[in-house]
């Protein structure tokens, strides 16, 4: 498994753009045959913060999403959208197991 958690901060003004647009990726993203999980959670305190949690089965379903339509769309609308440019950490699954996903 490879696992992604892509840390966002969006300027208020643009949150509901935000979300909409994110919801559409993430939703595009959990059909693909690669993708475990794809998540995406907003920060209780700070309601301009979002994750995106990602599970990938491998470097492989990554590099797939990446050249999907929904994918780009998203990539190319968000940017507009951010106080901050987004970051992200790469994690290895530890437990459960990869075949209890």
């Amino acid at each position: 498994m490879l696992i992604l958690h892509v840390y966002v901060h969006v300027k208020p003004e643009m949150l509901d753009a935000f979300i909409a647009a994110s919801i559409d990726n993430a939703r595009n993203s959990r059909k693909e045959a690669g993708v475990v999980r794809f998540d995406l959670v907003q920060q209780t305190d700070d309601p301009a913060r979002f994750a995106l949690l990602e599970v990938y089965r491998d470097q492989a379903a990554l590099e797939s999403h990446r050249q999907m339509p929904h994918y780009h769309a998203w990539a190319a609308k968000v940017p507009d959208m951010l106080a901050e440019p987004r970051s992200r950490q790469i994690y290895r699954n530890i437990d459960p197991g990869d075949a209890d996903w």
